[in-house]
Protein backbone atom coordinates (compact mmCIF):
# COMPACT_ATOMS: atom_id res chain seq x y z
CA UNK A 1 0.00 0.00 0.00
CA UNK A 2 1.31 3.56 -0.83
CA UNK A 3 0.60 4.77 3.11
CA UNK A 4 3.34 1.49 3.97
CA UNK A 5 5.66 2.47 1.48
CA UNK A 6 5.77 5.74 2.59
CA UNK A 7 5.87 5.65 6.61
CA UNK A 8 8.72 2.89 5.83
CA UNK A 9 10.75 5.30 3.67
CA UNK A 10 10.14 8.65 6.08
CA UNK A 11 11.09 6.46 9.06
CA UNK A 12 14.12 4.85 6.85
CA UNK A 13 15.27 8.26 5.87
CA UNK A 14 14.51 10.04 9.45
CA UNK A 15 16.65 7.36 10.97
CA UNK A 16 19.67 7.61 8.55
CA UNK A 17 19.92 11.69 8.72
CA UNK A 18 19.20 10.67 12.82
CA UNK A 19 16.42 13.25 13.03
CA UNK A 20 13.08 12.87 14.88
CA UNK A 21 9.64 13.97 14.43
CA UNK A 22 10.36 17.13 16.49
CA UNK A 23 13.41 17.75 14.44
CA UNK A 24 11.54 17.87 11.38
CA UNK A 25 9.07 20.23 12.82
CA UNK A 26 11.94 22.67 14.35
CA UNK A 27 13.82 21.96 10.73
CA UNK A 28 11.02 23.43 8.75
CA UNK A 29 10.21 26.49 10.70
CA UNK A 30 14.20 27.11 10.87
CA UNK A 31 13.33 27.37 6.24
CA UNK A 32 10.34 29.56 7.21
CA UNK A 33 7.67 26.43 6.94
CA UNK A 34 5.09 24.92 9.10
CA UNK A 35 4.98 21.32 9.98
CA UNK A 36 2.34 20.53 12.50
CA UNK A 37 2.67 17.76 15.37
CA UNK A 38 -0.38 16.11 14.83
CA UNK A 39 0.98 16.54 10.61
CA UNK A 40 4.12 15.00 11.26
CA UNK A 41 2.67 11.96 13.89
CA UNK A 42 0.04 11.80 10.76
CA UNK A 43 2.37 10.98 8.41
CA UNK A 44 5.35 8.66 9.78
CA UNK A 45 2.41 6.35 11.01
CA UNK A 46 1.19 6.14 7.54
CA UNK A 47 -2.41 6.87 8.21
CA UNK A 48 -1.77 10.26 5.83
CA UNK A 49 0.85 11.03 2.66
CA UNK A 50 1.44 14.38 2.38
CA UNK A 51 1.38 15.54 -1.20
CA UNK A 52 2.79 18.39 -2.82
CA UNK A 53 4.71 21.07 -0.87
CA UNK A 54 4.56 19.18 2.18
CA UNK A 55 5.91 15.85 0.59
CA UNK A 56 8.75 18.22 -1.06
CA UNK A 57 9.63 20.07 1.83
CA UNK A 58 10.28 16.56 3.76
CA UNK A 59 12.37 15.06 1.18
CA UNK A 60 14.38 18.33 1.11
CA UNK A 61 14.72 18.55 5.04
CA UNK A 62 15.83 14.53 4.41
CA UNK A 63 17.83 14.76 1.62
CA UNK A 64 16.39 12.13 -0.35
CA UNK A 65 13.62 13.06 -3.60
CA UNK A 66 10.22 13.14 -3.06
CA UNK A 67 9.36 10.14 -5.95
CA UNK A 68 11.49 8.20 -3.63
CA UNK A 69 9.66 8.46 -0.51
CA UNK A 70 6.50 7.89 -2.34
CA UNK A 71 7.45 4.81 -3.53
CA UNK A 72 7.52 5.92 -7.32
CA UNK A 73 11.02 5.80 -7.38
CA UNK A 74 12.68 2.08 -7.31
CA UNK A 75 16.25 3.20 -7.08
CA UNK A 76 18.11 3.08 -3.69
CA UNK A 77 17.24 6.19 -1.99
CA UNK A 78 19.71 8.51 -2.32
CA UNK A 79 22.13 9.75 0.52
CA UNK A 80 20.98 12.67 2.90
CA UNK A 81 22.40 16.07 1.70
CA UNK A 82 25.64 16.36 2.75
CA UNK A 83 24.80 20.20 3.87
CA UNK A 84 22.00 18.76 6.77
CA UNK A 85 23.39 19.35 9.98
CA UNK A 86 22.12 15.65 11.56
CA UNK A 87 24.74 16.91 15.05
CA UNK A 88 21.49 19.45 15.01
CA UNK A 89 19.08 16.16 16.25
CA UNK A 90 21.10 14.72 18.66
CA UNK A 91 21.26 15.17 22.26
CA UNK A 92 22.55 18.44 23.35
CA UNK A 93 25.65 18.44 25.83
CA UNK A 94 24.53 21.02 29.11
CA UNK A 95 26.58 22.42 31.73
CA UNK A 96 27.31 19.49 33.70
CA UNK A 97 26.49 16.83 32.04
CA UNK A 98 27.33 15.11 28.46
CA UNK A 99 23.80 14.66 26.84
CA UNK A 100 20.37 15.50 28.16
CA UNK A 101 17.52 12.83 27.73
CA UNK A 102 14.68 12.70 25.51
CA UNK A 103 11.25 13.44 27.06
CA UNK A 104 8.59 11.63 25.31
CA UNK A 105 5.06 12.07 25.27
CA UNK A 106 3.36 10.02 28.05
CA UNK A 107 2.27 6.26 26.84
CA UNK A 108 -1.27 7.28 27.88
CA UNK A 109 -2.09 9.34 24.85
CA UNK A 110 -1.41 6.75 22.32
CA UNK A 111 -4.43 6.19 21.71
CA UNK A 112 -6.23 9.50 22.43
CA UNK A 113 -7.45 11.50 19.18
CA UNK A 114 -8.78 14.82 18.51
CA UNK A 115 -9.59 14.96 15.13
CA UNK A 116 -11.91 17.80 15.21
CA UNK A 117 -8.71 20.19 15.40
CA UNK A 118 -6.12 17.31 14.06
CA UNK A 119 -3.32 16.79 10.89
CA UNK A 120 -6.04 18.45 8.39
CA UNK A 121 -6.92 21.64 10.58
CA UNK A 122 -2.47 21.84 10.79
CA UNK A 123 -2.85 21.53 7.21
CA UNK A 124 -5.10 24.39 6.40
CA UNK A 125 -3.20 26.41 9.08
CA UNK A 126 -0.26 26.18 6.65
CA UNK A 127 -1.58 27.07 3.78
CA UNK A 128 -3.09 29.97 5.51
CA UNK A 129 0.46 31.21 6.26
CA UNK A 130 1.46 30.62 2.75
CA UNK A 131 -1.41 33.34 1.84
CA UNK A 132 -4.46 30.66 1.17
CA UNK A 133 -7.87 31.89 1.97
CA UNK A 134 -9.69 28.91 3.89
CA UNK A 135 -13.84 28.53 4.11
CA UNK A 136 -13.66 27.17 7.85
CA UNK A 137 -16.78 24.79 8.34
CA UNK A 138 -14.70 22.62 10.60
CA UNK A 139 -15.45 23.97 14.32
CA UNK A 140 -18.47 24.79 16.13
CA UNK A 141 -17.32 28.52 17.46
CA UNK A 142 -19.74 31.21 17.11
CA UNK A 143 -17.89 34.08 18.14
CA UNK A 144 -16.07 34.08 14.46
CA UNK A 145 -19.10 33.90 12.72
CA UNK A 146 -20.13 36.96 14.01
CA UNK A 147 -22.75 35.82 16.83
CA UNK A 148 -22.17 38.00 19.63
CA UNK A 149 -23.14 37.45 23.44
CA UNK A 150 -26.19 39.22 25.19
CA UNK A 151 -25.27 42.82 25.82
CA UNK A 152 -26.92 42.78 29.32
CA UNK A 153 -24.12 39.33 30.00
CA UNK A 154 -21.08 41.44 28.73
CA UNK A 155 -22.45 44.29 31.10
CA UNK A 156 -23.23 42.33 34.17
CA UNK A 157 -19.71 40.72 34.11
CA UNK A 158 -18.02 43.84 33.25
CA UNK A 159 -20.00 45.23 36.60
CA UNK A 160 -19.06 42.59 38.67
CA UNK A 161 -15.29 41.67 37.71
CA UNK A 162 -13.58 43.54 40.78
CA UNK A 163 -15.61 41.39 42.98
CA UNK A 164 -14.08 38.08 41.18
CA UNK A 165 -10.63 38.34 41.61
CA UNK A 166 -10.86 35.73 44.45
CA UNK A 167 -10.97 32.19 44.46
CA UNK A 168 -14.80 30.92 44.50
CA UNK A 169 -15.71 27.55 46.60
CA UNK A 170 -14.34 24.92 44.08
CA UNK A 171 -18.12 23.65 42.93
CA UNK A 172 -19.11 27.09 42.47
CA UNK A 173 -20.43 30.79 43.26
CA UNK A 174 -23.43 30.27 45.33
CA UNK A 175 -25.47 32.39 42.94
CA UNK A 176 -24.40 30.29 39.80
CA UNK A 177 -25.36 27.26 41.49
CA UNK A 178 -28.67 28.55 43.00
CA UNK A 179 -29.61 29.94 38.81
CA UNK A 180 -28.81 25.69 37.47
CA UNK A 181 -30.68 24.07 40.70
CA UNK A 182 -33.85 26.25 39.38
CA UNK A 183 -32.93 25.54 35.75
CA UNK A 184 -32.60 21.81 36.45
CA UNK A 185 -36.12 22.10 38.30
CA UNK A 186 -37.54 24.03 35.30
CA UNK A 187 -36.20 20.42 33.83
CA UNK A 188 -37.81 18.05 35.94
CA UNK A 189 -33.98 17.01 36.90
CA UNK A 190 -35.33 15.52 40.46
CA UNK A 191 -33.68 15.71 43.67
CA UNK A 192 -31.16 18.31 43.18
CA UNK A 193 -28.99 20.27 45.50
CA UNK A 194 -26.72 22.39 45.49
CA UNK A 195 -23.97 20.67 46.77
CA UNK A 196 -24.16 18.53 43.73
CA UNK A 197 -23.85 20.97 41.32
CA UNK A 198 -20.48 21.56 40.24
CA UNK A 199 -19.30 24.14 37.67
CA UNK A 200 -16.06 24.11 35.48
CA UNK A 201 -14.25 25.62 32.66
CA UNK A 202 -16.66 24.50 30.04
CA UNK A 203 -18.08 21.07 30.18
CA UNK A 204 -14.95 19.65 28.07
CA UNK A 205 -13.06 19.99 31.88
CA UNK A 206 -15.91 18.62 33.75
CA UNK A 207 -16.16 15.92 31.84
CA UNK A 208 -12.60 14.79 31.96
CA UNK A 209 -12.75 15.17 35.72
CA UNK A 210 -15.79 13.21 36.26
CA UNK A 211 -13.91 10.26 33.97
CA UNK A 212 -10.87 10.07 36.10
CA UNK A 213 -12.83 10.50 39.28
CA UNK A 214 -15.13 7.24 38.04
CA UNK A 215 -13.01 4.63 36.00
CA UNK A 216 -10.66 2.39 37.14
CA UNK A 217 -8.25 0.78 34.27
CA UNK A 218 -10.07 -1.46 32.49
CA UNK A 219 -13.83 -0.50 33.02
CA UNK A 220 -15.49 -0.25 29.70
CA UNK A 221 -17.76 3.05 29.16
CA UNK A 222 -20.69 2.69 26.34
CA UNK A 223 -20.57 5.72 23.91
CA UNK A 224 -22.04 6.53 21.20
CA UNK A 225 -20.87 6.29 17.28
CA UNK A 226 -20.53 9.06 15.78
CA UNK A 227 -19.09 10.73 19.11
CA UNK A 228 -17.99 14.44 20.13
CA UNK A 229 -14.62 12.89 20.41
CA UNK A 230 -13.71 14.29 23.98
CA UNK A 231 -15.92 11.29 25.45
CA UNK A 232 -13.51 8.95 24.07
CA UNK A 233 -10.30 10.68 24.61
CA UNK A 234 -11.42 11.35 28.20
CA UNK A 235 -12.24 7.19 28.90
CA UNK A 236 -9.43 6.18 27.05
CA UNK A 237 -6.94 8.73 28.81
CA UNK A 238 -8.78 7.85 32.49
CA UNK A 239 -7.40 4.40 32.21
CA UNK A 240 -11.04 2.76 30.38
CA UNK A 241 -12.04 1.28 27.60
CA UNK A 242 -14.29 3.15 25.24
CA UNK A 243 -17.33 1.05 23.38
CA UNK A 244 -19.24 2.81 20.73
CA UNK A 245 -22.85 1.74 19.76
CA UNK A 246 -24.27 2.68 16.68
CA UNK A 247 -26.49 5.63 15.96
CA UNK A 248 -28.84 4.29 13.75
CA UNK A 249 -28.81 7.01 10.63
CA UNK A 250 -31.71 5.49 8.97
CA UNK A 251 -33.96 6.13 12.26
CA UNK A 252 -33.01 9.89 12.63
CA UNK A 253 -29.44 9.39 13.81
CA UNK A 254 -31.38 8.02 17.19
CA UNK A 255 -29.23 5.24 19.39
CA UNK A 256 -29.72 1.80 17.86
CA UNK A 257 -31.12 0.00 21.45
CA UNK A 258 -29.99 -3.02 20.55
CA UNK A 259 -26.84 -2.69 19.49
CA UNK A 260 -26.03 -1.05 23.02
CA UNK A 261 -27.43 -3.73 25.07
CA UNK A 262 -25.71 -5.90 23.43
CA UNK A 263 -22.05 -4.56 23.57
CA UNK A 264 -22.55 -4.44 27.80
CA UNK A 265 -20.38 -6.50 29.47
CA UNK A 266 -19.50 -7.49 33.06
CA UNK A 267 -16.77 -4.43 32.99
CA UNK A 268 -19.40 -1.83 31.66
CA UNK A 269 -19.91 0.51 33.84
CA UNK A 270 -21.73 3.50 32.63
CA UNK A 271 -22.95 4.66 29.09
CA UNK A 272 -23.13 8.64 27.59
CA UNK A 273 -25.81 10.16 25.20
CA UNK A 274 -25.42 13.27 23.68
CA UNK A 275 -28.61 14.97 23.48
CA UNK A 276 -29.25 17.05 21.22
CA UNK A 277 -26.31 15.42 19.19
CA UNK A 278 -22.98 16.47 18.23
CA UNK A 279 -22.04 15.83 15.21
CA UNK A 280 -25.35 14.73 13.88
CA UNK A 281 -27.71 17.24 15.53
CA UNK A 282 -30.03 14.92 16.36
CA UNK A 283 -33.07 14.75 18.96
CA UNK A 284 -33.71 11.70 21.20
CA UNK A 285 -37.76 11.35 21.63
CA UNK A 286 -38.97 10.56 24.96
CA UNK A 287 -39.32 6.65 23.88
CA UNK A 288 -35.83 6.28 22.82
CA UNK A 289 -34.48 7.95 26.55
CA UNK A 290 -36.98 5.66 28.18
CA UNK A 291 -35.61 2.74 26.16
CA UNK A 292 -31.83 3.78 27.42
CA UNK A 293 -33.00 4.30 30.94
CA UNK A 294 -34.18 0.78 31.04
CA UNK A 295 -31.29 -0.92 29.59
CA UNK A 296 -29.27 1.42 32.02
CA UNK A 297 -31.48 0.17 35.17
CA UNK A 298 -31.01 -3.57 34.66
CA UNK A 299 -27.30 -3.24 33.94
CA UNK A 300 -27.18 -1.18 36.55
CA UNK A 301 -24.80 1.41 35.15
CA UNK A 302 -24.40 5.22 35.73
CA UNK A 303 -25.69 7.48 32.62
CA UNK A 304 -23.79 10.62 31.60
CA UNK A 305 -25.74 13.06 29.84
CA UNK A 306 -24.21 15.57 27.63
CA UNK A 307 -26.72 18.48 26.93
CA UNK A 308 -24.87 21.23 26.18
CA UNK A 309 -26.88 22.46 23.20
CA UNK A 310 -30.71 21.47 24.93
CA UNK A 311 -31.47 25.42 24.26
CA UNK A 312 -30.62 25.09 20.36
CA UNK A 313 -33.36 22.84 19.08
CA UNK A 314 -35.86 23.43 16.26
CA UNK A 315 -39.11 23.19 14.25
CA UNK A 316 -40.57 22.40 17.98
CA UNK A 317 -39.10 19.68 18.91
CA UNK A 318 -38.91 19.09 22.90
CA UNK A 319 -35.76 18.24 24.28
CA UNK A 320 -36.51 15.64 27.48
CA UNK A 321 -33.30 15.65 30.07
CA UNK A 322 -32.47 11.52 30.95
CA UNK A 323 -32.39 12.16 34.60
CA UNK A 324 -35.64 12.97 34.40
CA UNK A 325 -36.98 9.88 33.26
CA UNK A 326 -34.36 8.77 35.85
CA UNK A 327 -35.05 9.39 39.68
CA UNK A 328 -33.74 6.03 40.61
CA UNK A 329 -30.66 6.05 38.67
CA UNK A 330 -27.28 7.73 39.48
CA UNK A 331 -27.08 10.45 36.74
CA UNK A 332 -24.57 12.99 35.77
CA UNK A 333 -25.94 16.16 33.33
CA UNK A 334 -23.56 18.12 31.60
CA UNK A 335 -24.38 21.62 30.12
CA UNK A 336 -23.73 24.86 29.66
CA UNK A 337 -23.72 28.61 28.51
CA UNK A 338 -20.97 28.80 25.28
CA UNK A 339 -23.17 27.40 22.68
CA UNK A 340 -26.57 29.05 23.74
CA UNK A 341 -25.21 32.28 24.82
CA UNK A 342 -22.72 32.38 21.96
CA UNK A 343 -19.83 32.59 24.72
CA UNK A 344 -17.58 29.53 23.88
CA UNK A 345 -14.18 32.05 25.04
CA UNK A 346 -15.78 32.29 28.66
CA UNK A 347 -15.69 28.67 29.17
CA UNK A 348 -18.28 27.89 31.97
CA UNK A 349 -20.15 24.76 31.81
CA UNK A 350 -21.34 22.91 34.63
CA UNK A 351 -22.83 19.37 35.71
CA UNK A 352 -25.20 18.10 38.06
CA UNK A 353 -25.51 14.72 39.85
CA UNK A 354 -28.87 13.25 40.92
CA UNK A 355 -30.86 10.15 41.06
CA UNK A 356 -29.54 7.69 42.81
CA UNK A 357 -27.04 9.70 45.13
CA UNK A 358 -26.52 6.82 47.91
CA UNK A 359 -24.91 4.14 44.80
CA UNK A 360 -22.21 7.42 44.09
CA UNK A 361 -21.21 8.32 47.58
CA UNK A 362 -17.20 7.38 46.77
CA UNK A 363 -17.77 8.59 43.48
CA UNK A 364 -18.59 11.93 44.53
CA UNK A 365 -15.64 12.38 47.02
CA UNK A 366 -13.58 11.47 43.78
CA UNK A 367 -15.42 14.91 42.41
CA UNK A 368 -14.80 16.78 45.78
CA UNK A 369 -11.11 15.58 45.13
CA UNK A 370 -10.92 16.76 41.85
CA UNK A 371 -12.61 19.70 42.36
CA UNK A 372 -10.67 20.90 45.00
CA UNK A 373 -7.34 20.29 43.38
CA UNK A 374 -8.26 22.53 40.56
CA UNK A 375 -9.73 25.28 43.20
CA UNK A 376 -12.19 26.34 41.41
CA UNK A 377 -13.46 27.37 38.02
CA UNK A 378 -13.01 31.01 36.29
CA UNK A 379 -15.02 33.18 38.60
CA UNK A 380 -16.16 35.99 36.07
CA UNK A 381 -17.71 33.62 33.75
CA UNK A 382 -19.46 32.07 36.59
CA UNK A 383 -20.85 35.54 37.58
CA UNK A 384 -23.14 35.62 34.59
CA UNK A 385 -25.01 31.98 35.02
CA UNK A 386 -27.70 33.90 36.68
CA UNK A 387 -28.26 36.50 34.17
CA UNK A 388 -27.82 34.01 31.40
CA UNK A 389 -30.02 31.47 32.78
CA UNK A 390 -32.80 34.05 33.93
CA UNK A 391 -32.34 36.90 31.55
CA UNK A 392 -34.18 37.62 27.81
CA UNK A 393 -32.94 34.34 25.39
CA UNK A 394 -32.12 35.77 22.81
CA UNK A 395 -30.84 32.20 21.32
CA UNK A 396 -34.20 31.87 20.72
CA UNK A 397 -34.14 34.67 17.74
CA UNK A 398 -31.12 32.71 15.93
CA UNK A 399 -33.53 29.40 16.12
CA UNK A 400 -37.32 30.29 15.01
CA UNK A 401 -38.17 30.51 11.44
CA UNK A 402 -36.17 33.39 10.09
CA UNK A 403 -33.51 32.97 12.28
CA UNK A 404 -29.95 32.87 10.99
CA UNK A 405 -28.91 29.30 12.77
CA UNK A 406 -32.76 28.22 11.44
CA UNK A 407 -31.98 29.45 7.52
CA UNK A 408 -28.48 28.63 7.61
CA UNK A 409 -29.35 24.88 8.70
CA UNK A 410 -32.11 24.81 6.03
CA UNK A 411 -30.05 26.34 3.26
CA UNK A 412 -26.96 23.44 4.00
CA UNK A 413 -29.58 20.64 3.97
CA UNK A 414 -30.84 21.40 1.26
CA UNK A 415 -28.09 22.09 -0.83
CA UNK A 416 -26.45 19.19 0.42
CA UNK A 417 -28.98 16.83 -0.54
CA UNK A 418 -28.97 18.25 -4.23
CA UNK A 419 -25.43 16.99 -4.88
CA UNK A 420 -25.47 13.62 -6.60
CA UNK A 421 -23.66 11.16 -4.43
CA UNK A 422 -24.79 12.85 -1.05
CA UNK A 423 -27.38 12.20 1.42
CA UNK A 424 -28.26 13.51 4.83
CA UNK A 425 -30.24 13.71 7.52
CA UNK A 426 -31.94 16.92 8.30
CA UNK A 427 -30.69 18.48 12.15
CA UNK A 428 -33.11 19.16 14.92
CA UNK A 429 -31.03 20.61 16.75
CA UNK A 430 -27.29 22.44 17.04
CA UNK A 431 -25.15 24.11 14.40
CA UNK A 432 -23.67 20.72 13.01
CA UNK A 433 -24.91 18.27 9.81
CA UNK A 434 -23.49 14.95 9.14
CA UNK A 435 -23.48 14.26 5.58
CA UNK A 436 -23.23 10.63 3.91
CA UNK A 437 -21.05 10.42 0.87
CA UNK A 438 -21.35 7.57 -1.86
CA UNK A 439 -17.84 5.58 -1.13
CA UNK A 440 -18.30 3.45 -4.51
CA UNK A 441 -19.02 6.64 -6.76
CA UNK A 442 -16.28 8.25 -5.27
CA UNK A 443 -13.93 5.71 -4.69
CA UNK A 444 -13.05 6.69 -1.26
CA UNK A 445 -11.66 4.86 1.26
CA UNK A 446 -9.67 6.87 3.31
CA UNK A 447 -11.80 9.74 4.56
CA UNK A 448 -8.77 11.67 6.16
CA UNK A 449 -7.73 12.19 2.67
CA UNK A 450 -10.62 12.66 1.32
CA UNK A 451 -10.44 16.18 3.68
CA UNK A 452 -7.19 17.06 2.68
CA UNK A 453 -7.73 16.53 -0.57
CA UNK A 454 -10.99 18.84 -0.74
CA UNK A 455 -9.01 20.90 0.93
CA UNK A 456 -6.18 21.48 -1.00
CA UNK A 457 -8.72 21.44 -4.66
CA UNK A 458 -11.65 23.55 -2.84
CA UNK A 459 -9.83 25.66 0.05
CA UNK A 460 -12.79 24.07 2.18
CA UNK A 461 -11.71 22.66 5.34
CA UNK A 462 -14.25 20.51 7.43
CA UNK A 463 -13.92 17.79 9.63
CA UNK A 464 -13.87 14.08 8.86
CA UNK A 465 -16.30 11.28 9.96
CA UNK A 466 -13.68 9.31 11.37
CA UNK A 467 -12.89 12.02 14.03
CA UNK A 468 -15.82 11.28 15.75
CA UNK A 469 -15.02 7.53 15.95
CA UNK A 470 -17.50 6.69 13.12
CA UNK A 471 -16.63 3.55 11.68
CA UNK A 472 -16.34 3.88 7.73
CA UNK A 473 -15.00 6.20 5.33
CA UNK A 474 -18.13 8.04 4.23
CA UNK A 475 -19.28 10.70 6.50
CA UNK A 476 -17.87 14.45 7.32
CA UNK A 477 -19.25 17.31 9.24
CA UNK A 478 -19.82 20.37 8.36
CA UNK A 479 -20.71 23.06 10.64
CA UNK A 480 -23.17 25.73 9.06
CA UNK A 481 -22.52 28.64 11.21
CA UNK A 482 -20.66 30.77 8.96
CA UNK A 483 -22.52 33.69 7.23
CA UNK A 484 -24.71 32.82 4.26
CA UNK A 485 -22.70 34.04 1.50
CA UNK A 486 -20.21 32.02 3.05
CA UNK A 487 -22.02 28.72 2.79
CA UNK A 488 -23.39 29.39 -0.50
CA UNK A 489 -19.67 30.17 -1.71
CA UNK A 490 -18.51 26.72 0.07
CA UNK A 491 -21.33 24.66 -1.26
CA UNK A 492 -21.08 25.73 -4.91
CA UNK A 493 -17.64 24.58 -4.54
CA UNK A 494 -18.27 21.35 -2.62
CA UNK A 495 -20.62 20.63 -5.45
CA UNK A 496 -18.22 20.91 -8.09
CA UNK A 497 -15.60 18.79 -6.52
CA UNK A 498 -17.88 15.91 -6.02
CA UNK A 499 -18.85 16.32 -9.72
CA UNK A 500 -15.05 15.57 -10.58
CA UNK A 501 -13.71 13.61 -7.18
CA UNK A 502 -12.48 10.37 -7.22
CA UNK A 503 -9.92 9.28 -4.90
CA UNK A 504 -6.79 7.95 -6.25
Amino acid sequence: MPNTTFARRLKSAMDDAGVKQADLIRLASERGKKLGKSQVSQYVSGKVVPRGAACALLADLLGVSADWLLGKAAAPRPAPAASHDRTTAKKTPTQGSTTMREFKKSSKLENVLYDVRGPVVDEAARMEEDGARILKLNIGNPAPFGFRAPDEVVYDMRQQLTDCEGYSDSRGLFAARKAIMQYAQLRNIPGVDMKHIYTGNGVSELIQLSMHALIENGDEVLIPSPDYPLWTACVTLAGGTPVHYICDELNEWNPDLADMEKKITSNTKALVIINPNNPTGAVYSREILEGIVEIARRHQLMIFADEIYDRLIMDGFEHISIASLAPDLPCVTFSGLSKSHMVCGYRVGWMILSGNLACMKDFILGVNMLSNMRLCSNVPAQSIVQTALGGYQSVNEYIRPGGRVYEQRNYVYEALNAIDGITTVKPKAAFYIFPKMDVKKFNITNDEQFALDLLHQKKILITRGGGFNWGEPDHFRIVYLPRMEVLRESLEDLADFFAHYRQS
